[in-house]
């Protein structure tokens, strides 16, 4: 296997963290935005091997500033995991003041992804096999139950991830929407529905993409769904 370059959002915790330290151990080169990098010094992800840097999704900016950094630290990157994201239980009846965490989500969830992938784009094309996954949830294929902000945020980034894999196609990139259900991290922490065993875990979505980003372009799947429990 040869080892990429590989842009991480949302590695300080849950399933970026997990992907984060198996593509380290897999030998590849990582940078990672998070909001604290201080938080993740002393830790196993403070490596040669890997970049910390700040980034925070709401902020347009960042994206062409962790990029640039990026590629003067490696000389180049040719994979984005696009792990970054907010969850909420904002209804379809939301009340009054509750318009800005529907905003969030989008900034987060729909246009983090954007301005990220936007600003990768020319160092992915160049590369001739740039990979991009992006972690979007079965809440981007079906609405189960209430949570209207979070899945209008998910179905806009699956139609994203659609646009992006027409959009590569010819350059050579390639684009994988993981879509989980449950994943035992914080975001799930309360949900009593399911034990936390029964849930997917952190890990099992990181073993994913690591496998996905060994995958020559011939066979790379569009989207992997994952789900701990039976969708019908």
């Amino acid at each position: 296997m040869s080892s990429r370059t590989i842009l991480i959002s949302g590695a300080s915790r849950g399933i970026g963290r997990a992907i984060a330290e198996r593509l380290l151990a897999d030998g590849h080169q990582l940078s990672l935005g998070v909001r604290n990098p201080a938080a993740l010094q002393g830790t196993a992800l403070d490596h040669p091997r890997v970049l910390l840097h700040p980034y925070n999704a709401e902020e347009p900016a960042a994206a062409e500033a962790w990029v640039r950094a990026s590629v003067s630290q490696f000389g180049a990157i040719d994979s984005v995991v696009h792990s970054a994201g907010v969850f909420s239980r904002v209804p379809l009846l939301f009340e009054s003041g509750q318009e800005q965490e529907i905003q969030q989500l989008w900034d987060v969830n729909v246009m983090g992804p954007w301005w990220l992938t936007r600003a990768a784009w020319p160092q992915l094309a160049a590369h001739g096999a740039g990979r991009i996954v992006v972690l979007v949830s079965m809440s981007g294929k079906r609405s189960k139950g209430r949570l209207a902000g979070y899945t209008a945020s998910k179905f806009a980034l699956m139609g994203l991830c659609q646009t992006m894999r027409n959009e590569g196609w010819e350059q050579g990139i390639r684009v994988t929407a993981i879509c989980p259900s449950w994943v035992n991290t914080d975001m799930a922490a309360a949900v009593n529905a399911m034990p936390k065993e029964a849930m997917s875990q952190p890990g099992d979505i990181a073993s994913l993409t690591a496998q996905l980003l060994e995958l020559p372009n011939s066979c790379v799947p569009f989207e992997l769904a994952v789900s701990c429990n039976l969708e019908t």
